[in-house]
């Protein structure tokens, strides 16, 4: 996670706006699981969004490391939700990251939101799934 919010993002030119890193309970590889398939059969269910949100779409997975979301923002179809996963104890820690195009910054409304909607659904909803 950059600690600039407005800090070069990777080389395809974007820019991290919003970001956390977080432990979760459950290990890398289930973690993994939940965000690459958060609807799994047999699962607490975590992924709640709300009517303004649409359903991410995975846009690369390597397992068990990193999973990268399209937007859940339909006003920012561009965006990228980039999820790290790194050994933790018996659990993971997990980055997550919001990423935008360097020439479309979002104003800092929707960054606050976003923040805290990612938040919500990663350290909360996610975490609260693994009991």
């Amino acid at each position: 996670m950059n600690p600039d919010p407005g800090a070069a993002g990777p080389a395809d030119g974007s820019v991290e706006i919003a970001g956390r890193r977080k432990g979760q309970p459950a290990p890398p590889h289930i973690v993994w699981r939940s965000l690459t398939d958060p609807h799994e059969p047999g699962t607490r269910p975590w992924l709640s969004l709300r009517d303004d949100e649409v359903e991410p779409v995975i846009l690369s997975a390597t397992s068990p490391v990193e999973v990268v979301w399209s937007s859940i923002f339909p006003q920012r179809p561009d965006d990228r939700i980039r999820f790290q996963l790194a050994p933790d104890g018996y659990g993971t820690l997990l980055t997550w990251s919001l990423t935008v195009a360097a020439d479309d910054l979002p104003d800092a409304g929707h960054v606050g939101h976003a923040r805290y909607r990612l938040n919500q659904l990663v350290n909360a909803e996610l975490r609260y799934s693994y009991g």
